[in-house]
């Protein structure tokens, strides 16, 4: 096997959640979307709503919050959080991103805290509705009647990679999206019926397995592609890039994110080592994706481009197969914690195929979900297009602690940890110490003037030894860089109480 570049899979989410004002006599033209999702943005961190206004054009800074005025009028109000992630809106949904972190762990961590960070400003935002109103904010990617919104992955990967996947390899890219095709077993949120005109359905493994059209392109809003070909790397122009993946679900069980990061991370490792088997390419993604999708029994088989008919968990196993040849050739070191990684998700598969979902609904999102809803059919005595089922499926994913069914069961014990609460706790005020979100958090916090600020620079007004003030440009491309031991280890350490005056650890000051 030759040896191409390869690089630490640093990972992060962009999560848009539906959000609606319900109750009361308040009627909204077009629908409650806008008015919700400000409500909540509004919450984050204590900013009041003319924070902007009163600051001026350059944004503001406070509470270890920025915000940077919306260049693009379908993404509005992002915010900088002290936790190194940003909320903002975008077309009327709050959107939420977690700080760019290294392992699959880290990434549940943070991405429980976001909720967690969410959620607060649900109760701020209610508590500030005239009575009988409230926001209702829902983790799921659908509404049942036609609509979906997204969640979103991002895996920084080499150019090299990039290229293979996007403009040079065709089996590369068939291989990616057929591994998308498969990957719903783990990755499913579960949805009761069907949208998007496609065949009806009883129970599907996936909510966004309806909204998918086309093998690949830049588009998310529309025509949704497999394989997301959208070149904004965030990282500049060489030799990284980020791989945007619009194709999962938002799981909920911290099992489930934790696999769904943890095998894509090394599903792109054995595309930056160039093992990809084109006898893993299905012949047909899109109508695998829907086939397998309407399959809770898991026996449906379709076919790879060999020939060869195969399941869903065919598909995993061999997929795994090839993840444990690259490991055994030394490509997953690129992965934080591959060998527990590579025997959660053998022992998933494993339970899957010997159908034990009794373990199975503490881990992973549509087991869990099947069973709550199959048991209130058969109380009730409904069919599975009854409306109170359609109704549960969208309570399952419901923010609000009383009365979201995944959380009901969490605190019922019935669900699988993955990261402890100490941790989670951690991510709701403090960035992690081991990608540029450290330095990048550290500049808004100790910055008594920020003008701007994005993933991959911060820009900062600072006095000099004479008291004159000048633009200070922070380049952060390198999402490796920028880190806590890196700074100290620089002896540019950052001090609370004072920007430091010897420079920045990443060596991109730009004035």
């Amino acid at each position: 096997m030759d040896e191409p570049l390869r690089v630490l899979k640093i990972n992060g989410a962009d999560v848009e959640v539906g959000n609606a004002i319900v109750g009361g006599a308040a009627i909204f033209a077009g629908g409650s979307g806008r008015e919700a999702s400000s409500a909540l943005l509004r919450e984050f961190g204590g900013i009041p709503a003319d924070a902007h206004a009163a600051h001026g054009p350059r944004g503001y800074s406070g509470a270890g919050l920025v915000q940077v005025p919306a260049g693009d009028p379908q993404d509005r109000d992002r915010r900088f959080l002290r936790n190194g992630g940003c909320a903002y809106i975008d077309l009327d949904h709050l959107e939420l991103c977690i700080p760019e972190v290294r392992s699959a762990a880290d990434h549940v961590a943070a991405m429980r805290a976001m909720l967690h960070l969410a959620r607060a400003a649900q109760r701020r935002a209610n508590a500030r509705l005239p009575d009988g109103q409230r926001v209702r904010v829902l983790l799921g990617n659908s509404d049942g009647l036609g609509h979906s919104w997204g969640s979103h992955l991002n895996i920084l990967v080499t150019r090299e990679a990039w290229r293979d996947l996007c403009e040079r390899r065709l089996h590369y890219t068939a291989y990616l999206a057929s591994y998308f095709a498969s990957s719903i077993l783990v990755s499913g949120q579960g949805k009761v019926g069907a949208e998007n005109g496609q065949p009806t359905a009883e129970f599907q493994l996936s909510q966004r397995a309806d909204f998918f059209e086309t093998l690949l392109g830049t588009q998310t809003t529309y025509n949704r592609p497999l394989v997301n070909t959208r070149d904004e790397s965030h990282c500049g122009d060489e030799p990284l890039a980020r791989l945007h993946v619009i194709f999962h679900d938002h799981t909920l069980c911290p099992y489930a994110t934790w696999l769904k990061v943890g095998v894509l991370q090394m599903v792109l490792a054995v595309v930056e080592a160039r093992a990809p088997r084109p006898s893993l390419c299905l012949e047909n993604p899109l109508e695998a994706l829907a086939i397998w999708s309407r399959d809770p029994e898991l026996g449906a088989r379709v076919r790879c481009v060999d020939g060869r008919l195969v399941s869903a968990l065919d598909h995993q196993q061999q997929l795994l197969a090839d993840a444990r040849s690259v490991h055994e050739a030394g490509f997953l070191d690129t992965v934080p914690g591959a060998d527990t990684l590579l025997d959660a998700w053998a022992d998933t598969l494993t339970r899957l195929r010997d159908r034990d979902f009794d373990t199975l609904s503490g881990r992973l999102d549509w087991v869990l979900k099947h069973r709550l809803l199959d048991r209130a059919r058969q109380h009730r005595g409904l069919d599975w297009a009854a409306p109170q089922l359609k109704h549960l499926d969208l309570l399952y994913a419901s923010l609000d602690a009383d009365e979201g069914l995944y959380f009901a069961a969490e605190r019922e014990g019935l669900v699988e940890a993955v990261v402890s609460p100490a941790r989670i706790a951690h991510f709701e005020s403090e960035p992690p110490d081991d990608t540029r979100a450290w330095l990048r958090a550290q500049l808004l916090r100790v910055a008594d003037d920020v003008q701007a600020v994005d993933w991959g620079y911060v820009t900062l007004r600072i006095a000099d030894a004479d008291g004159r003030l000048a633009s200070v440009r922070v380049a952060l491309e390198d999402p490796r860089r920028g880190t806590r031991s890196e700074a100290i280890a620089e002896g540019a350490a950052l001090d609370i109480d004072a920007l430091p005056s010897n420079g920045n650890p990443t060596g991109g000051i730009e004035s």
